[in-house]
């Protein structure tokens, strides 16, 4: 049976642009470096406190759920301003167009040993989305040029981002926020 992408305990939804400005496109390269400096501070703290916490306690503190949480909806949103998917600066704490949604989950129901080797077991997760992010840096540079002469972001390539970037989430969920081991599934969407 099929399921649907409600079912998975990760999920993003970024609402469509009717327009977008021309002049944030053609400058976001420049305008987006103070908060890519922000997210490459910050991105360091998501795997190795939550690993060692359900390996040594078995436990997954609500507190560093709702932080996980926070930054990851703040990095989905700096990924959909670079991704040319929306004109508002990513804002750290308001929501804005991106929405994501993670499911607490119950510690006791992980498996405690799991984190140890999720990342190699996402391996082939990781390798389809490297070539995967290639075609996805190729959408956004033709939907760059798309926006600068139309202020439209085609339609099709923007829901192509959007899926990739669903699918990125999914592997996120499993392998580096550790919040189910249920294996992500190899599709788009």
């Amino acid at each position: 049976m099929e399921r649907t992408a409600e079912e998975y305990p990760a999920r993003l939804d970024i609402e469509y642009p009717q327009s977008l400005d021309r002049i944030s496109t053609l400058l976001r390269p420049i305008l987006a470096i103070p908060i890519m400096i922000l997210v490459s501070f910050m991105s360091p703290a998501l795997f190795l406190p939550v690993a060692l916490m359900l390996v040594v306690r078995r436990k997954y503190p609500r507190w560093w759920f709702d932080f996980n949480l926070e930054l990851v909806r703040f990095m989905n949103r700096v990924n959909a301003y670079l991704n040319l998917m929306t004109d508002q600066y990513p804002s750290t704490d308001e929501e804005q167009s991106v929405k994501l949604d993670l499911d607490y989950p119950d510690a006791e129901q992980l498996n405690r040993w799991l984190p140890l080797v999720k990342w190699l077991l996402a391996l082939p997760h990781l390798i389809v989305l490297w070539v995967l992010g290639l075609f996805l840096g190729l959408a956004v540079l033709i939907a760059w040029f798309a926006i600068l002469f139309s202020g439209q972001y085609p339609r099709p390539l923007f829901t192509f981002v959007l899926n990739a970037e669903r699918w990125t989430l999914r592997v996120q969920a499993y392998a580096i926020l550790l919040i189910t081991d249920r294996y992500p599934p190899f599709r788009l969407g």
